[in-house]
């Protein structure tokens, strides 16, 4: 399948791999990337510039095709040491970034120079337009079904897809709910060039976490995520677990007085317990409604050849059988 993705990015297959905290490693990007999608390391998940340069020069033992890497831009006051990442995704020869959160205006200028394609995870409209203003070569829209954090605009795909093939000339994907061949030619539809998955990626053989977390991705409904931190206008999209059930009963007692220090145990430093020691209920960790759709846990090469199998015959048979 040919899209303004596949050809942007030089791979077969429209499907990306976003980044994830804790699960964007090596192993797992390659895995995507040698399937014909498009894989991506985590950059944050490295402790330090020092970490990320080893984990792209890992990666690339693991594979010759293109792969990138996400840099969040964090809403912190004490910033990582983000001139050091892009040294080292620069002089890792990586030339597709995912960036993420913040405005990533002023790194832009740099990493272009260095001949990098920029992706940008937008969730709303307004926002993609000002990344396309920036020059970001595409985004990656992501729906109100999203894991992680899907802002503060509560916009589901149906709608914010098209919208944003309204207003866009720059190319993007669809993020949230993405999980198989009827999600790829759902986005194809409503103008997006191809499919970005998180949580679908996380239940894969390849993906480097305890597979108490795969199976709770796959025993989990589309029933079974929280939203989190809404008063702090920071919302996260997380798995249900005793611990975010705590959390949310902090939010209902204190209100809009909340501080982040408040919810400091639940959301601080669990992750490693989550992904690397599988303990599900050591804190918040993000998964998206998508786990409704999720049943199995394939290889990285199962699942994408099986999404565009489905997708070819939704298109060519299915579709085209409605049409007289």
């Amino acid at each position: 399948m040919k899209t303004k993705i596949t050809e942007l990015f030089g791979i077969k297959h429209p499907i990306i791999q976003g980044g994830m905290h804790y699960v964007g490693f090596a192993e797992l990007a390659a895995a995507v990337s040698n399937a014909g999608g498009l894989g991506v390391i985590t950059g944050l998940t490295q402790k330090t510039p020092s970490d990320l340069a080893k984990e792209i020069a890992r990666c690339r033992q693991m594979t010759d095709k293109p792969f990138g890497v996400n840099l969040t831009f964090l809403p912190t006051v004490t910033s990582p040491d983000y001139p050091g990442y892009i040294d080292a995704i620069i002089d890792g020869g990586v030339k597709i970034m995912e960036t993420a959160g913040r405005n990533p205006e002023a790194y832009l200028s740099r990493l272009q120079n260095a001949g990098i394609k920029i992706i940008h995870k937008c969730t709303s409209v307004r926002h993609a337009l000002k990344a396309e203003t920036l020059g970001c070569d595409a985004v990656s829209i992501d729906g109100f079904e999203c894991g992680g954090h899907p802002g503060e605009n509560d916009i589901p795909n149906m709608i914010l897809l098209p919208r944003a093939g309204e207003e866009l000339t720059i190319p993007f994907v669809a993020s949230g709910g993405m999980a198989d061949g009827r999600s790829l030619v759902a986005s194809l539809s409503l103008g997006a060039e191809g499919i970005n998955m998180g949580t679908r990626f996380i239940a894969t053989k390849e993906a480097p976490v305890h597979e108490n977390v795969k199976k709770a991705i796959v025993a989990a409904s589309e029933l079974d995520t929280r939203l989190i931190m809404r008063p702090l206008r920071n919302t996260e999209r997380v798995m249900n677990n005793p611990a975010v059930e705590k959390l949310l009963q902090k939010e209902a007692m204190l209100g809009n007085t909340i501080q982040f220090e408040d919810i400091l145990e639940e959301v601080v430093g669990v992750y490693p317990k989550i992904m690397k020691e599988g303990n599900m209920d050591a804190g918040a960790w993000s998964c998206g409604m998508v786990a409704g759709l999720i049943h199995d846990i394939p290889t990285c090469r199962e699942l994408i050849d099986r999404i565009m199998s489905e997708a070819e015959e939704i298109i060519q048979n299915r579709l085209r059988s409605m049409l007289s």
